[in-house]
């Protein structure tokens, strides 16, 4: 009921959107494809006008055999054969969790999965939304101007990527307060239990130089997070709000032994439907839409575009299904070419949603939830939602 509840809000949203006269004004995510580019500068004389455009070489390749060097013997071989073929010949990687218990089915492209981190671009912004709503800076009704006479919701802002909306967010919350929710969330710090390869991604100590806290919370400008830890968010945000510590069985005993080991239980269930209604809203009509496969259920997800010194970077992360999760994926694209970007990745996540789909796997049964009859392995205590401190300033509206 909730799934059909949350489509119907946001197809109500489209007709709303269809109906406004409100001015379009084009909304555009840090290096999403289509995004208007700045003016070349242009140098003017009697004889002869002379265009000159920056151009930026990457050297990262947008191809590759993203599956040289992994060792793939003990992932799900179904989830692996899907991931392999929908990433292709792109320079890649995706991760596959299962949200209920932790468990890592697959990681392809472990050299890249397992580094130290990239920008996440605007996938941190369910963090940022989730920040937010605890703090009482906007709640579900909340609109906020993202350009002249232009308003947003939290549903729409997630949807359609839109900056203005979560620098606002950001500014109105302070770096303080946003460093403790990407923390909350397992942000700059390792997702695995014995998985030594394993690196961080990485927090900064103090607002970015270039856009501070505002443009940290709208494409993650200082932070580096890593495929896992974003994976772990999303499963958080799909399960209801348990850190679970992410494990790679590495033997068959580890295999048969399996147990879900809990890092940290956050009490955010109550602010997760407005969350999961906007990366909903991402994929029925936003920038996610290349990732729906009509014939199965649809994601939930969140792309990210942007570009660090090396490569243009394309994320999508993603849960199937929303109302009993049964898979969490995240992909990573890194390369020169335009083809890299948030809704590419989005579009590989598609394409492996649609082969689980035709093996049936994802109308297997999940596994068993936690609960007070089948509890984890114990783990340290549960954290505190709410951030001691004294920078807050109030709701926006």
């Amino acid at each position: 009921m909730q799934r059909h509840n949350s489509i119907r809000r946001a197809l109500a949203l489209v007709a709303g959107a269809m109906l406004t006269s409100m001015p379009a004004v084009p909304l555009w995510s840090a290096g999403t494809a289509g995004a208007p580019r700045a003016a070349a500068p242009t140098t003017t004389s009697t004889t002869r006008t002379t265009r000159k455009r920056a151009v930026i070489r990457y050297g990262v390749p947008t191809y590759a055999d993203s599956t040289a060097g992994d060792d793939a013997q003990y992932d799900d071989p179904i989830v692996r054969e899907a991931a392999v073929e929908g990433l292709g010949r792109y320079n890649g990687a995706v991760v596959a969790i299962d949200p209920n218990n932790g468990r890592i089915l697959t990681v392809v492209n472990q050299q890249l999965a397992f580094s130290a981190g990239f920008i996440p671009c605007s996938t941190i912004k369910p963090v940022i939304a989730l920040a937010a709503l605890e703090q009482g800076v906007i709640n579900q009704d909340s609109m906020l101007e993202v350009a002249r006479r232009r308003y947003m919701n939290l549903t729409e802002a997630l949807a359609h990527s839109n900056n203005a909306f979560f620098e606002s967010l950001g500014r109105e919350m302070g770096f303080d307060t946003v460093l403790h929710y990407a923390r909350m969330m397992g942000l700059g710090e390792r997702t695995g239990y014995d998985i030594p390869e394993e690196q961080s991604g990485v927090l900064p100590t103090a607002p970015p130089v270039n856009g501070g806290v505002a443009r940290m919370s709208s494409f993650g400008e200082g932070i580096q997070v890593t495929p896992l830890e974003l994976g772990s968010v999303v499963a958080t945000i799909a399960n209801g709000g348990t850190v679970y510590y992410l494990q790679y069985p590495r033997t068959q005993e580890a295999r048969d032994n399996f147990e879900p080991r809990i890092k940290r239980q956050l009490q955010i269930e109550s602010l997760l439907p407005e969350i999961r209604d906007g990366m909903l809203a991402a994929v029925l009509y936003g920038t996610a839409q290349r990732s729906w496969d009509y014939e199965s259920e649809q994601p939930l997800g969140k792309t990210g575009s942007c570009s660090d010194s090396l490569s243009r970077i394309g994320w999508f992360a993603s849960y199937a299904d929303e109302l009993h999760p049964r898979i969490v994926l995240v992909v990573l694209m890194r390369g020169h070419n335009h083809v890299v970007e948030g809704p590419m990745a989005a579009g590989i996540a598609g394409r492996i949603y649609h082969r689980l789909h035709e093996e049936n796997y994802l109308d297997s049964e999940p596994a068993t939830p936690v609960s007070e009859s089948n509890p984890p392995v114990p783990a340290p205590a549960a954290a505190s939602v709410a951030p001691n401190t004294s920078g807050g300033s109030g709701s926006l509206r």
